[in-house]
């Protein structure tokens, strides 16, 4: 219903904003990352919106970024994540972030994120895998599913979790599978 604001920026209240657009004052609630980038106060901003409709309120979500807000509006279809929970996730991490630990399938970097338990991750891990990571770029895209198939190679292999993810770190971006694989082998059989 409402898809973008442009206005006047009159408060900031983290993770709160009031925005005058022609005399209405909107409340609109916004993630961190959006929040930093704002300019100051009684200036212009725009921000992209995604409005929440419950039995008790209408609530509006703001965002820099289309790539936040196409994240938020994955977040909030998920079972068990609710829009504050999904603005949370978007607050402790960027979209590029989460995007990378669902491409490794890292539970432990969503874990991190107040209000993510285990379960929750590994959720968010199965419900967004192969929806999450098209819309950050071919060039980031391309060097996650390098590091992923490298990472299942080496589980395939028998490594743990732990030991391949230590291995991964020696593999420099760019990297092809073939050559991702020689290098994270390497390493581990100097460990």
């Amino acid at each position: 219903m409402i898809g973008r604001l442009s206005g006047i920026l009159l408060e900031k209240n983290p993770p709160q904003l009031l925005v005058d657009c022609n005399g209405v004052g909107y409340e609109v609630n916004v993630p961190m990352s959006t929040f930093y980038n704002l300019p100051g106060l009684n200036e212009k901003v725009t921000l992209l919106t995604h409005l929440t409709v419950r039995e008790d309120a209408h609530i509006l979500f703001g965002f820099g970024t289309n790539e936040e807000r196409n994240t938020f509006k994955e977040l909030v279809k998920i079972s068990g994540i609710g829009a504050r929970t999904a603005l949370s996730i978007l607050s402790g991490m960027s979209v590029h972030d989460l995007a990378q630990a669902i491409t490794m399938q890292e539970a432990g970097r969503l874990t991190k994120v107040p209000g993510i338990g285990k379960k929750t991750a590994e959720r968010l891990l199965l419900e967004l895998k192969g929806k999450l990571g098209a819309d950050i770029g071919a060039g980031a895209t391309a060097v996650g599913d390098v590091s992923s198939d490298v990472l299942n190679a080496l589980l395939a292999l028998g490594y743990s979790d732990k030991e391949a993810m230590l291995a991964m770190k020696q593999v420099p971006a760019g990297s092809t599978v073939s050559d991702g694989i020689k290098l994270a082998l390497k390493a581990l059989s100097k460990a």
